[in-house]
């Protein structure tokens, strides 16, 4: 927002978020390129746009990982196989991935859809386990998950980032079967505790 502000200026960077929230409740995720795509169309000879493109493709999303992110990954993949399941566009997401260097962090495993929800069946078939340990901040993805795996998942609810503290989404879920505050606390967790733990 505040890149915004500084390039197109208020007005234009409300548009923007206009466009990217509509955009997000008609996909599911968040589509920032596709978003200014829209935007494009809708400001055709506005310049600044090429600067606002820059800035997104080459953005570091390193530094916006939450603290502790990659040696969770670490610590899982002692354990287990660690697997990124994602929602999102099949070129800016994976590329948020890479920067970040979580595509890394899990040897390229690491599987993008519009609604991972409904692809269940695939990410078992691609991944097939005994068991398996869901981590997310979107309660809402965790019931389905629950509701669709049933014994065979673990959900794990982490309270930290933008939709984990939407107070009113949350009140509509059942809890999930673990609840930390934030990703870093599963790094003081018995990461075999949590696989073994009784579903609810």
């Amino acid at each position: 927002m505040r890149y915004l502000d500084e390039t197109v200026g208020p007005e234009c960077r409300n548009d923007y978020w206009r466009i990217f929230d509509r955009l997000r409740a008609e996909l599911g995720y968040a589509d920032y390129l596709g978003a200014l795509q829209i935007y494009r169309v809708e400001h055709p000879r506005d310049p600044r746009l090429l600067k606002i493109s820059s800035y997104l493709i080459n953005y570091p999303f390193a530094n916006r990982l939450f603290p502790n992110s990659l040696d969770v990954i670490d610590r899982v993949k002692r354990h287990g196989t660690a697997v990124i399941v994602t929602d999102g566009d099949v070129v800016f997401q994976p590329r948020k991935i890479v920067r970040s260097g979580l595509w890394d962090a899990v040897d390229g495993r690491v599987l993008i859809y519009i609604h991972k929800e409904q692809m269940l069946a695939e990410v078992q078939r691609l991944h097939p386990a005994h068991r398996y340990v869901v981590v997310d901040d979107k309660l809402r993805l965790l019931t389905a998950i629950k509701g669709t795996m049933g014994e065979r998942v673990v959900t794990v609810f982490v309270r930290q980032g933008h939709y984990a503290t939407d107070a009113a989404a949350i009140a509509r879920y059942p809890a999930a079967d673990v609840t930390v505050e934030r990703i870093g606390d599963l790094l003081t967790l018995d990461v075999r505790s949590i696989a073994d733990a009784p579903s609810r």
